[in-house]
């Protein structure tokens, strides 16, 4: 097995033009897994732990950039003030894992399971890839086509996720065995916008990609008191919120979880995620 070192962003983007056939690794906790276990034998690997130039994010205009190269362990301390993304963050494997897992890993996987990828959905995150042709930018709905597959050509690297920053609290939850070092049976993402008076909810590990339940955001967006925030919601409109959330999961059975316990846990983790949500609000 080759390996291919960069030092640079400028000769990553060489490399991967010249050798479509070399698989990306950075922290390598998810890929070097299946590599050592027999279930992937790649024949080069695109080492990117030294490129610098992804391992940065940015602030501009309300706009967010993380590159894809920062690990979950800088994220949970450098971006608190985007707490939805701090709470994934910190519920990714182990400190150990944390602190060589990168966002870009999450995202390049492209499991429905993934932690970062409901936050990203609710954040109406954009995918940005680049190559020796220049740089693409594509929603992430769009990106994401099915389990563990994406739009990226063979001559592209992830350079990172942007999104526009929102004023309104937000929540990350998920469902497993344990509380680290699991895979998500379900999990969600709920995030308020105080400014557009909506709330967006992304749903995880529930469908073949990560999706939104709009018609529990469009219920929500209808029942929210926004000029009141001291006022609490009627636990009947709590209820058919999270009822509205499972009806938009399409879950599987597997041997992690029933499709109807799934859609059970969606619909509780809704229910807590909106009170927790307008709780931090008040």
């Amino acid at each position: 097995m080759e390996a291919l070192l960069p030092r640079s962003l400028e000769e990553a983007l060489e490399l991967r033009a010249a050798h479509a056939d070399a698989v990306p690794v950075a922290g390598g906790t998810d890929l070097m897994v299946a590599v050592n276990f027999g279930r992937a034998r790649p024949p080069a690997l695109l080492d990117l732990s030294r490129v610098e130039e992804l391992k940065t994010w940015r602030r501009e205009n309300g706009t967010v950039f993380v590159g894809a190269g920062m690990t979950f362990a800088r994220i949970a301390l450098e971006l608190r003030e985007f707490r939805p993304l701090v709470e994934a963050a910190r519920s990714v494997g182990s400190p150990q894992i944390r602190s060589r897992a990168t966002i870009g890993g999450n995202v390049g996987t492209a499991s429905p399971a993934g932690d970062a990828i409901p936050v990203l959905a609710a954040y109406a995150a954009t995918i940005v890839a680049g190559s020796t042709r220049g740089e693409r930018r594509e929603p992430w709905n769009a990106f994401f086509t099915g389990p563990k597959q994406t739009t990226l050509a063979p001559d592209e690297l992830l350079l990172g996720v942007e999104w526009q920053a929102v004023e309104g609290p937000g929540s990350f939850a998920k469902v497993g065995t344990r509380n680290a070092m699991v895979i998500a049976i379900a999990g969600l993402c709920l995030q308020l916008d105080l400014r557009a008076h909506t709330v967006r909810l992304a749903l995880g590990s529930v469908a073949p990609t990560v999706v939104r339940a709009p018609d529990a955001e469009a219920f929500a967006a209808d029942v929210v008191p926004w000029d009141e925030p001291e006022r609490a919601l009627p636990e009947q409109a709590v209820s058919e919120f999270g009822r509205l959330a499972a009806v938009a999961a399409r879950p599987i059975d597997d041997v992690r979880g029933s499709a109807a316990y799934r859609r059970h846990v969606v619909e509780v983790l809704a229910r807590r995620a909106l009170s927790w949500t307008l709780g931090d609000r008040r």
